[in-house]
């Protein structure tokens, strides 16, 4: 028998001084009532109730047994609250990664918002270029570009970035824009990687993969990207990460004709959790905005 179930009818019982009592108080049988208490009894070792045909009376140990019942069932409903609560009021930490670079300029303005809005949750913005495991990080929600290998994460669709390759006007004018991908051997190749090691770009129509030796290699975009704003070589680098470079024109986009296929990007969640409020609230805000976010789609 569960004793959780038990313990309530046993104080049930002593609250009406009547099994009888009790067991039409919670529309149950008679009998089942006496089990219960006999099925106590047998647990913890001693008699909680003197019965006779007349009367039922509480032992000094069923006194005390109570005290610690009403306790430790007001302690569980507190706790069973107390988690309902969590699930349907937005409240505590939130844990959210994505890539460095997109996470700050995409993700974290999203994740500000969400906090102005809800006051009870403690944002945690993890944006970092490895590859995260949702479940044993605690990881609330994520977000991947590339195509998706089989897991154990819910993935929705957001948007796709492409990856071109650009310079700046100044670069072009002093060495001539390149025609086909076979035309970036001649010219200043801008990486970044964490080694130093030949480059391989692809390309499409027709497909075709181009080995370039970078004359500078970059730890990070951002330098990367001030590189190549300076105009002083090519680069292949994914769209969002100079949106507005392109905008203002201080970069520009060569060899478009033979760009691969965009990559997509998803929104994840671990598959089969139960979602809170505060990561359902999220996720729907995430989606939508990302979503009608003309950079991604």
């Amino acid at each position: 028998m569960d004793r959780y179930a038990a313990m309530k009818i046993f104080v049930k019982v002593a609250d009406c001084d009547s099994l009888a009592e009790a067991a039409r108080t919670l529309f149950m049988s008679a009998s089942a009532v006496t089990r219960a208490i006999t099925y106590l009894e047998e647990q913890i070792g001693t008699r909680l109730f003197v019965r006779t045909t007349r009367a039922l009376k509480i032992t000094e140990a069923g006194v005390r047994y109570l005290q610690d019942c009403r306790r430790i069932l007001t302690d569980i409903d507190a706790s069973e609250s107390a988690a309902a609560a969590a699930y349907s009021t937005p409240s505590g930490k939130l844990t959210v990664t994505a890539p460095e670079l997109f996470g700050q300029l995409y993700v974290l303005p999203i994740l500000l918002d969400f906090l102005q809005q809800h006051r009870r949750v403690v944002g945690h913005a993890l944006f970092t270029n490895r590859v995260t495991d949702l479940v044993t990080e605690e990881i609330d929600v994520g977000v991947r570009i590339g195509h998706l290998p089989d897991s154990d994460y819910r993935a929705i669709l957001v948007g796709s970035v492409r990856s071109i390759v650009c310079g700046s006007p100044s670069y072009f004018d002093a060495h001539g824009v390149p025609n086909s991908p076979s035309d970036l051997r001649g010219h200043n190749v801008i990486a970044v990687a964490d080694i130093w090691s030949p480059q391989d770009w692809e390309f499409c129509h027709p497909d075709t993969t181009v080995t370039v030796n970078p004359r500078l290699l970059c730890s990070n975009d951002g330098s990367g990207i001030a590189a190549t704003m300076a105009g002083w070589g090519l680069t292949k680098i994914m769209v969002y990460k100079i949106a507005s470079p392109l905008v203002e024109g201080r970069l520009q986009p060569v060899l478009s004709e033979f760009e691969g296929p965009p990559l997509p990007i998803h929104a994840l969640i671990p598959e089969g959790r139960h979602v809170s409020a505060k990561v359902k609230l999220f996720l729907d805000m995430l989606v939508e905005r990302l979503r009608h976010n003309s950079v991604l789609n």
